[in-house]
């Protein structure tokens, strides 16, 4: 299952769980007034920690790297498409609110809601 490049600007790494070397891929994007920080899901080129639980503190490291602040942006995980049979594995974005409660911390994008954050 390897990922199409074009769902990401730069492969970047990060500490995951448990200090475990891990890598995901990023794209920063301002669209609205607002700053989206999308990292993206790349399964086997990933050595460790899942974008999902990885959380706050992948957010953490990237704003520190970029030099964002974590309650400037928008922060977005996206499950990219693979062109898999199994719609486990079909392109969805998630905004991701660390201040919710669990049943509401995801919120999935529409496609109008990605084209505008993408830019298309």
């Amino acid at each position: 299952m390897k990922v199409s490049p074009d769902y990401y600007d730069e492969i970047f790494p990060f500490k995951g769980q448990w200090d475990m070397p891990s890598s995901c891929g990023l794209k920063v994007r301002r669209a609205g007034g607002k700053t989206f920080v999308i990292v993206t899901e790349l399964y086997q080129d990933n050595p460790g920690t899942s974008v999902t639980y990885a959380g706050r503190s992948l957010a953490e490291q990237i704003c520190q790297a970029k030099g964002l602040e974590l309650k400037d942006i928008c922060f977005v995980e996206c499950n990219p498409c693979t062109n898999s049979k199994l719609s486990f594995y079909d392109e969805e974005y998630f905004e991701v609110d660390f201040g919710a409660d669990p049943s509401h911390k995801y919120r999935q994008l529409t496609r109008d809601e990605v084209n505008v954050m993408l830019g298309r």
